[in-house]
């Protein structure tokens, strides 16, 4: 039996939390929590929508029952086909963490396996991520590669 589970309602404090434990682990100082009041009634919606296009799987942490040790989330998206990709779907990793002492028992894997799963069950032809220098030779392994990121942002 596997120790992953997809994420639900109930989960969704959790989910936050260890949201915020992949922000902090790329900060110099742990950041603001005050936004997670505001993000739960739109995570709790979208946790509750089986059939959507965001998923998250969860494994529990052994000493605290109930309670996640670890997280991968992402969503499907979809882009006009191209060679290659011609349904358009791709997949996008957003939130991968682990708590600090259940770190180095493969939870993070386990977790990135069964999402990359839910990804290639929807159809997506590739999956995007970003990865930190530490979580890099995870990916890696995974088969993922480096590519050289075009990327701009604009915050509204």
């Amino acid at each position: 039996m596997s120790l992953v589970r997809r994420a639900t309602t109930e989960d969704a404090v959790e989910v936050l939390r260890l949201r915020q434990v992949m922000i902090d682990s790329l900060a110099s100082a742990p950041g603001a929590t005050d936004w997670h009041p505001q993000s739960l009634p739109t995570l709790r919606d979208r946790l509750a929508d089986p059939d959507g296009e965001f998923a998250a799987y969860v494994v529990d942490h052994p000493e605290r029952p109930g309670a996640p040790a670890a997280l991968a989330a992402g969503t499907l998206e979809y882009r006009i086909g191209r060679a290659g990709n011609p349904q358009g779907l791709i997949g996008y990793v957003f939130s991968v963490a682990t708590d600090p002492e259940a770190r180095r028992r493969g939870y993070a894997r386990a977790c990135m396996e069964e999402l990359l799963h839910w990804f290639r069950e929807q159809g997506a032809g590739y999956v995007m991520l970003n990865a930190s220098a530490d979580a890099e030779p995870l990916y890696a392994s995974l088969g993922f590669t480096r590519d050289p990121d075009p990327s701009m942002r604009l915050h509204l």
